[in-house]
């Protein structure tokens, strides 16, 4: 058994400790490493692996953004995300697009090889803990109706500019925030709305009267 794997991740430091970790595996292999979405994109026609390791809060274009694209373009790639995200919606989106597993950035070595093993054999991983907690998201709750609630004030202002049509940039400056931060509530309130891009949550959010 030889796995091929790309890793795609924003810090250098992750990219560095995983492929240290990984040495120490004679049938796995890395076959590139990538920062953000443009160089994994280019990557990918150059040398397709077997598995992609990808993380969901990249610069530029997300990974629950690219997931649905990837998947699209290279039917057979295996994509297994590697977050700090510690969130059952965050998790329940991204396999629904065709992920086959969620991982915490935290999670230990021997976790992450049969991870990595049981994806490359055509299976799914999700640590027991998360399939617990996507269990739950899913139990007995429509997220449409429950929406209202779980926006944050914080997270219904970055909404509104959303709408206005105000770049990530241009919410951090107004909010006085980082842009990461602008990336972060982004992120939460496509997962809560149950949308893959902006167009897309723009529309939801107008006709459920969730801003102006």
């Amino acid at each position: 058994m030889n796995i091929r794997i790309a890793i795609t991740d924003d810090h250098p430091m992750v990219i560095m400790g995983l492929q240290n970790m990984l040495a120490n595996y004679p049938h796995i292999s890395i076959a590139g490493t990538y920062q953000d979405g443009t160089e994994l994109m280019q990557g990918l026609e150059q040398d397709l692996p077997d598995i992609l390791l990808l993380d969901v809060q990249l610069p530029g274009s997300p990974g629950d953004e690219l997931a649905p694209d990837i998947l699209k373009k290279y039917p057979a790639l295996r994509i297994l995300a590697l977050t700090n995200l510690d969130s059952a919606l965050c998790a329940h989106n991204m396999l629904r697009q065709g992920v086959k597993g969620y991982l915490l950035k935290t999670t230990n070595q021997d976790t992450l090889i049969e991870a990595i093993e049981t994806v490359f054999k055509g299976g799914e991983y999700v640590e027991p803990e998360m399939k617990e907690k996507i269990a739950q998201l899913n139990e007995g709750r429509t997220r449409e109706t429950a929406l209202k609630f779980t926006l944050t004030p914080r997270e219904k202002e970055v909404l509104q500019l959303i709408v206005n049509g105000d770049t990530n940039k241009d919410i951090a400056q107004k909010l006085h925030i980082g842009f990461r931060t602008v990336e972060y509530y982004r992120f939460n309130i496509l997962l809560k709305l149950d949308v893959n891009n902006t167009a897309a949550l723009v529309k939801k959010v107008l006709r459920l009267g969730l801003a102006r």
